[in-house]
């Protein structure tokens, strides 16, 4: 499976009522560092089928980056039921996004 677009309209049922963990990735086209961890998001995404990927464009959901207190990128958080239980900025190597897993 591929990482997921998020936004406003599918947020509550993807990431609120996820029966998985949610590993968010807050990023933007024009951020450097964002584009390196896309390739390792979407890694993870095709690997782990017991945890959700997910992709927030701040551009494009500035709503949900306020929401999350996004306030440089890349941010990467980890849900669980609901809840933030991880979050790290900056970008991150592989084995490093999977530990906070």
């Amino acid at each position: 499976m591929s990482a997921i677009n998020i936004n406003q309209d599918n947020f509550q049922n993807e990431v609120m009522n996820s029966d998985k963990p949610v590993l968010l990735d807050f990023w933007a086209p024009w951020c450097g560092p964002c584009r390196m961890v896309v390739p390792i998001m979407e890694e993870i995404a095709r690997e782990r089928a017991d945890i959700k990927v997910g992709k927030v464009n701040v551009d494009e959901q500035p709503e949900l980056a306020s929401r999350f207190g996004v306030m440089s990128i890349p941010t990467l958080v980890v849900m669980k039921e609901g809840k933030i239980v991880n979050q790290a900025l900056g970008a991150r190597p592989k084995n490093a996004i999977l530990s906070m897993l």
